[in-house]
């Protein structure tokens, strides 16, 4: 993918910097997505990278947004390409922006599985959470998930002792989506690795294994 921007991908980044009225992605505007549609492969994912780097959310999560409306432009997506986006990553509301991205291309094997193990040994924390955040993607249904037990595992696996909380927090995530459509595997999952889990990470999927919430005090 060459380095340089078509007039299309300008005008169309302008055409959302411009709107004054627009204020959450849920509320992005039609002619924009129209645009967006009309894009190559290639200048949608230019686009999609153009936003992510912004510094305001309604600016970086239609990033994501863009891949679940062009057409192809998802079955492009490399680790070369994610990583300039994942090196930017600095809080958990970046991960999950990065991992709506990553996430669905791991799931159609465009992202290999090498990749995403690889990122659980960054010496980053926010590269190991988002290794964990993009198995929501492969399980949970209203992203377009089909379950993908063995997968999901093998990351969790992999991250089972991190102590960092944001890491314990994505470990948590991901168990508790899996719940939903493995029950028996991650209790077995739990038995396996009782030593060595974070307490935050038994306590709420257990919780959600019992009463299907993480903190059932809070359940109202």
């Amino acid at each position: 993918m060459s380095s340089r921007s078509s007039r299309r991908v300008i005008e169309l980044e302008k055409r959302l910097l411009d709107d004054r009225e627009y204020l959450h992605p849920r509320d992005l505007p039609a002619d924009f997505v129209e645009g967006v549609v009309a894009l190559s492969d290639e200048d949608a994912m230019k686009l999609a990278a153009r936003l992510f780097m912004m510094d305001e959310w309604r600016y970086i999560w239609p990033s994501a947004i863009i891949f679940n409306k062009h057409a192809t432009a998802r079955t492009q997506i490399t680790a070369e390409y994610l990583r300039p986006l994942g090196d930017r990553m600095n809080s958990w509301g970046l991960v999950d922006a990065f991992s709506a991205i990553a996430g669905p291309a791991w799931r159609e094997h465009y992202v290999s599985d090498d990749t995403v193990m690889g990122w659980t040994r960054s010496s980053s924390q926010w590269w190991r959470r988002a290794a964990l955040v993009c198995t929501v993607f492969l399980n949970r249904k209203v992203q377009g998930g089909r379950g993908d037990t063995s997968r999901t595992l093998i990351v969790c696996e992999a991250l089972a002792a991190d102590r960092e909380k944001m890491v314990a927090k994505g470990l948590s995530w991901a168990l508790r989506d899996l719940c939903k459509r493995d029950p028996e595997a991650v209790k077995q999952f739990l038995e396996r690795h009782e030593d060595k889990l974070p307490a935050l990470v038994k306590r709420e999927v257990r919780n959600k294994l019992s009463y299907d919430v993480k903190n059932p005090r809070r359940k109202k």
